[in-house]
């Protein structure tokens, strides 16, 4: 029978799931503003640069201080950060070419592909019922990509090449969560984040390449510019929320379990959803909502099931078991 410090620790878990996912689509509708005039790499290196100071500001005050900072899994650090940046570049990359709502739900693939690599990687049990939530979220994602249009939009095939990376930074998460804090992993993302956003600077940061008609292409290679001060809140609200959502939701992954946290994250699919239509004046077509229903009928699904087996339990009845 499940402890009631385990109820709590569950509890905890999925609330940190939930607030970081909406917390994250504050970032999502910030950088999508800003990648109409600014290049990426410009914009993560702000972003990073307020995240660092919040993260370093929340060691000073907290109870062990930057010796949370020391860490004998560097290469580990290596690999996980790797996934998140490749997952930030493609993801937003595709961002600038998408309507917010429909990358968003392109990219909430993750969390079906968590289920997935959570048993071929963590060893974590999944149940026949799970497996077609996953088979029918993949097709919600083939939807999406548009194949009948005779030509696979680029941008998407990007935004699902995030998704699968940003699966595989939580597998690393699961693997480091006994000796590494959520403090310690976002602090490494974000000096991963600083690095390769300098460098991209200091290569392409004169615009000597820009010009492509290209969304994605212009917001990689556009030359860097002083932010007006109008634009300082975009950036000031994407450095926060990328490092308080980043925070809850490592977090969450390090108290769970991958497959259980996964599904909480579709909290930003409204949001995304009413972010684009609010700001941006874009409503999901007939093909797009399609994909989204399906993308997010899974997850929904698979959180309904988790919900009644964790009841089931709590109570000792076993057929709670075949999820």
């Amino acid at each position: 029978m499940t402890t009631q410090p385990a109820a709590r620790t569950t509890l905890t878990g999925i609330l940190l799931a939930l607030g970081g996912s909406a917390t994250l689509s504050i970032n999502d509708l910030a950088i999508k503003f800003l990648s109409g005039s600014y290049a990426l790499h410009q914009v993560i290196l702000i972003r990073a640069a307020i995240g660092m100071v919040f993260l370093l500001a929340l060691m000073h005050f907290s109870g062990t201080g930057f010796r949370q900072i020391i860490t004998r899994r560097g290469r580990d650090h290596m690999i996980r950060v790797g996934f998140v940046l490749c997952s930030n570049l493609c993801y937003f990359l595709g961002l600038a070419a998408l309507p917010l709502a429909d990358a968003v739900a392109i990219a909430f693939v993750s969390p079906l592909l968590v289920t997935l690599l959570s048993i071929l990687v963590l060893g974590e049990k999944v149940g026949p019922r799970r497996w077609l939530a996953v088979c029918v979220g993949m097709a919600g994602v083939v939807v999406m990509l548009r194949p009948g249009t005779g030509v696979i939009q680029p941008a998407a095939i990007l935004v699902l090449i995030s998704a699968f990376c940003y699966a595989s930074s939580h597998m690393m998460t699961r693997r480091m969560k006994d000796t590494e804090s959520a403090m310690t992993l976002s602090f490494y993302v974000q000096c991963g984040f600083i690095l390769l956003s300098t460098l991209m600077g200091l290569t392409v940061g004169q615009g000597q390449f820009s010009g492509s008609d290209n969304a994605s292409v212009a917001f990689l290679l556009r030359p860097w510019v002083w932010p007006p001060l109008h634009d300082a809140p975009w950036f000031l609200a994407t450095g926060i929320a990328v490092a308080v959502g980043g925070l809850m939701v490592s977090q969450a992954y390090r108290l769970l379990e991958a497959a259980l946290v996964a599904p909480f994250e579709y909290a930003a699919m409204p949001l995304a959803i009413f972010w684009g239509i609010v700001v941006f004046g874009t409503w999901p077509d007939a093909t797009a909502a399609l994909g989204i229903a399906l993308i997010c009928g899974a997850g929904i699904y698979t959180l309904w099931r988790e919900t009644v087996r964790r009841k089931k339990d709590i109570t000792g009845d076993p057929r709670g078991s075949d999820l």
